[in-house]
């Protein structure tokens, strides 16, 4: 399964707010998506931007009135045909609207006969976001069921600083994108390991790897996007934390030991994607070590073996415990022996010696061993790849589920 919008039809009511522009921007992304994108403006919504500019970038009729084009029955059709409905800007008016579940303009009514999600996304002014009756009526839209995508702090557009604003889309797409998707990571709590350890040899330096992390938030987002609840376990990166997931920060192998193992219990698939030091100093300096001071060797100490631990302490029926291997020879000899040795249900191996599937590499070409079969993926983009790891992990927990 690949998360994507693709011939998602989706509904976005635009309102009132100077973010209504931001919102174009949005509609452009989807339509690009090859999404269907159908918007619904209100009265004031018009008064920021035209219909004319909606129409144009999704290649679709923009809905303004109710009694446009007669007794036709659209505000029920389009809530009842979408995927997906989004309400961006949300201005306070039309949250207390929906609140209350009044319906005098297209965009409420249609609402009110929608059968898919609804997530609203609030942009106003910061003292109207904190006012009482606005938190009053977001906190019954989310008693309804409608989500509830809290706005970005910054400077508006009335020169005020607070929090209002409508996020950007790269805060918001893995929302929508969860939102479309078939779920088939529901119920699933997923733990994934992601970058590389540091290893301390005095305040000023350190031991580590080229690891950037790309393939562990990678797998992050898209378990996130697929419906599970999502932690994530993280070296040092200058990666931003994928949207929904959680993430726990560490610097050593011994930090990430102590986090695994404390999220591991509760965790039904385990994905340790995380290059960690194989070694640390023997000796950890707490003043910066002098050039002239420092010896020309360094004592080193094996670190502990966290992917064979969990190996050990695994519930084999009520947990899948993936492990990555990245070799540069022998890469199917190499996998199969570590997937016996460390007790695990599939293991990821990469070649590191190629320039396009590395370390730092924005594409990656994984062979996946597992007890049954060894499938070779293709050359593709990290999250893609991470789709694909998790079209096979779906299917061991399928096969698990339901054994032949």
């Amino acid at each position: 399964m690949h998360t994507s919008f693709a011939g998602k039809k989706i509904v976005i009511g635009v309102t009132g707010s100077i973010a209504a522009f931001k919102v174009a921007g949005w509609v452009s992304t989807l339509a690009k998506a090859e999404a269907r994108v159908t918007v619904i403006m209100t009265d004031s919504a018009m008064r920021f931007v035209s219909p004319l500019t909606f129409a144009s970038l999704s290649g679709e009729k923009v809905y303004t009135d109710m009694f446009a084009d007669g007794p036709d029955m659209s505000h029920i059709s389009l809530g009842m045909e979408a995927d997906l409905f989004i309400i961006a800007p949300a201005t306070a008016h039309t949250i207390a609207k929906l609140a209350h579940g009044l319906s005098d303009n297209l965009l409420t009514t249609t609402v009110l006969a929608a059968r898919a999600k609804v997530i609203v996304c609030p942009a106003m002014n910061g003292r109207m976001y904190s006012h009482p009756a606005t938190q009053a009526n977001i906190a019954t839209l989310k008693e309804l069921n409608y989500q509830v995508i809290d706005p970005a702090c910054g400077t508006m557009a009335c020169k005020d600083e607070g929090q209002g604003r409508l996020p950007e889309w790269e805060q918001v797409q893995d929302v929508f994108l969860r939102a479309v998707s078939a779920g088939d990571l529901e119920g699933q709590r997923v733990l994934v390991s992601a970058g590389p350890t540091r290893e301390h040899i005095d305040p000023a330096r350190f031991i580590s790897n080229r690891s950037s992390g790309k393939m562990g938030y990678a797998l992050a987002r898209t378990a996130y996007r697929r419906g599970a609840e999502v932690t994530l376990v993280s070296g040092p990166t200058h990666l931003p934390c994928p949207e929904g997931v959680t993430r726990r920060e560490v610097q050593t192998a011994e930090d990430m030991r102590t986090a695994m193992m404390e999220h591991f219990p509760a965790a039904t698939v385990i994905i340790k994607a995380a290059a960690v030091s194989d070694f640390r100093p023997e000796t950890t300096h707490r003043e910066k070590v002098k050039k002239g001071q420092a010896e020309l060797s360094l004592e080193l100490r094996a670190n502990p073996d966290i992917l064979r631990e969990l190996g050990e302490i695994k519930d084999g029926t009520r947990q899948l415990l993936v492990g990555f291997a990245a070799e540069s020879s022998d890469l199917l000899r190499e996998g199969k022996k570590k997937l016996l040795k460390k007790n695990l249900d599939l293991i990821a191996v990469n070649d590191i010696t190629r320039e396009n599937t590395g370390f730092e590499a924005d594409t990656n070409q994984i062979t996946l061993i597992d007890h049954q079969d060894i499938i070779e993926l293709p050359l593709v983009s990290k999250e893609r790849t991470a789709d694909l790891i998790l079209d096979r992990i779906v299917a061991l927990l399928q096969t698990r589920e339901n054994p032949s």
